[in-house]
């Protein structure tokens, strides 16, 4: 099978956490053709990341959003600001989670357990779309 490259565009939205695996996994009909391979997730930003977390309790997602906030609040005496006090926040955020993930692919599925899904961890409070490279490749 050839290395597949698709650029995803996702529509922007709201400070938290977004389960985006259905998106994603809509985006990418030939996933279904690999019998073992890889997908990787790169995130094209600096105030957003990636997570595998649980998709199952909605509670999860808010208590994320409330740590990570506590962990790099707005309060805190930033240096950089010119972009609003979300920004630095924002960045603080995105590199504790990451901008990319790897996820095993068999007999044509993502290898994700049982209480796991994709999220775009959007870190401003008014953000735009995000864009996303998908690489998969397998056999």
């Amino acid at each position: 099978m050839p290395w597949i490259q698709r650029n995803l565009q996702l529509p922007a939205h709201r400070r938290g956490f977004h389960l985006i695996t259905a998106e994603i996994l809509d985006s990418l009909p030939e996933i279904s053709q690999f019998h073992v391979g890889l997908l990787n997730l790169f995130l094209q930003h600096t105030s957003a990341s990636l997570s595998i977390n649980e998709n199952a309790d909605p509670d999860v997602p808010l208590d994320m959003e409330s740590s990570l906030s506590a962990i790099a609040p707005e309060s805190f005496p930033y240096r950089h600001t010119c972009e609003g006090p979300d920004d630095m926040p924002a960045h603080v955020k995105s590199s504790l989670l990451g901008c990319s993930q790897s996820i095993p692919i068999r007999d044509g599925q993502l290898c994700l357990g049982t209480w796991q899904g994709i999220y775009l961890c959007e870190h401003r409070n008014r953000a735009a779309r995000r864009r996303i490279v998908a690489t998969m490749w397998g056999e």
